[in-house]
């Protein structure tokens, strides 16, 4: 076990505008571009549901590269790789306006941020080592509120811009988005140089996961994967197939992120208390319900209150499995054992974007493939909820 830093709350800042960069930016402001890429390149749903496919591809790769190299390099030296990279890649997309080059940068993206984001927990579990409960809730806050401020930063300035300047300025969005992840790379980067996680000693074999025993929470947070991108990619084409303004638009995603922000305070003690996947099964019940709500009861306050148990919700499964891993595994066995759940999660998710723009060109409405994005998440709840703590086997 490692010594803990002499700030850890700063750290902790640092490691979660690092999560802003790689999830809040680079994973999830696509979904306020789509509208007006999808308007002014001529696209289908499937098409626009591509890019995000071709992001998850590239997380796949990068989660898999990270299980690899986490036996090499330190969780430090990846975490800080892969801010830089991303940073990069947010900043180039919109250079050229060509679906190679967006399908490039996308992939890159994924490879770099699921580099940074994979180790991150592995990091911030370093952090208040004799206090379960501060440990949880540092967590909660790395994961939530990290890419919250990226979801509250990009859901307020992206519609606007678009409103003001119309479709054809969403190139600039790209350079907006990727110029506020370099200002906040200094910290991200001194964050990481203040946390040594472990690492098994040389000549040693590496750890075995129990993966039969954690099946449970395996396929929960596949189901997640495969569900969740669905209302975080399509929620504004849905709301602007609405009518709803670009003001309405940037209400609910600024509602969406601020309660992102807050998730971590309503889960920390939930995360604490629990050694099994009770806490995974909540996170995607309420994950389910909030992709249902828009379409079930149409119009803009449903979408504000969809938002709302959505955001509470959605950023919490990764807490919920960095949570379960710390309290079931030796510490350095959590590098490795969060790389491989990333992996899983990956895989899922390059499911969910493509195959929901399929569903919804075939049924003429997006918001069909919400509601099965909707049934996923409640069966990959259902399967979370079997899960117990590994030394019950």
């Amino acid at each position: 076990m490692t010594e803990s830093p002499a700030r850890p709350w700063l750290v902790l800042a640092g490691l979660a505008l690092g999560v802003t960069v790689t999830n809040g930016f680079a994973r999830f402001a696509y979904g306020l571009l789509l509208p007006a890429m999808k308007s002014e390149l001529d696209w289908n749903y499937a098409q626009a549901g591509w890019l995000n496919t071709a992001n998850a591809m590239g997380y796949v790769v990068g989660a898999i590269l990270t299980m690899i190299l986490i036996r090499r390099v330190r969780p430090t030296h990846l975490y800080a790789f892969g801010l830089v990279t991303t940073t990069v890649a947010l900043l180039v997309t919109g250079l050229v306006t060509a679906l190679w080059w967006q399908t490039l940068w996308r992939v890159l993206a994924g490879v770099f941020g699921a580099m940074s984001f994979s180790t991150a927990g592995a990091l911030a579990a370093q952090l208040f080592q004799n206090d379960a409960r501060r440990n949880a809730l540092a967590i909660a806050i790395l994961f939530g509120s990290g890419g919250g401020l990226g979801i509250v930063l990009a859901g307020v300035s992206l519609p606007l811009l678009l409103g003001v300047q119309g479709y054809g300025a969403w190139p600039w969005g790209w350079v907006l988005i990727g110029g506020a992840s370099l200002a906040f790379l200094p910290l991200g980067l001194w964050s990481a140089t203040q946390l040594r996680a472990p690492r098994r000693a040389d000549g040693a074999p590496p750890a075995r996961l129990p993966v039969l025993r954690m099946l449970g929470e395996l396929g929960g947070y596949a189901c997640f994967g495969m569900g969740y991108i669905v209302y975080l990619t399509f929620l504004s084409a849905w709301m602007t197939e609405q009518q709803a303004t670009p003001w309405v638009i940037a209400a609910t995603w600024a509602v969406l992120g601020s309660c992102i922000c807050v998730s971590p305070i309503l889960w920390r003690p939930v995360l604490a208390r629990h050694a099994s996947g009770r806490p995974l099964a909540m996170i995607l019940t309420g994950i389910a319900l909030g992709s249902a709500l828009p379409v079930l009861v149409p119009g803009s306050l449903a979408a504000v209150v969809s938002a709302m148990i959505f955001g509470l919700c959605v950023f919490m499964p990764p807490g919920a499995i960095t949570s379960f891993l710390r309290q079931n595994l030796p510490a350095e066995g959590w590098g490795a054992a969060i790389s491989f759940f990333t992996v899983v999660f990956a895989i899922a998710q390059t499911v969910g974007p493509y195959a929901a723009g399929l569903i919804g060109d075939m049924a003429g409405d997006i918001g069909i493939s919400l509601l099965v994005a909707a049934g996923i998440l409640l069966f990959g709840a259902t399967l979370s909820l079997m899960q117990r703590p590994l030394d019950q086997g």
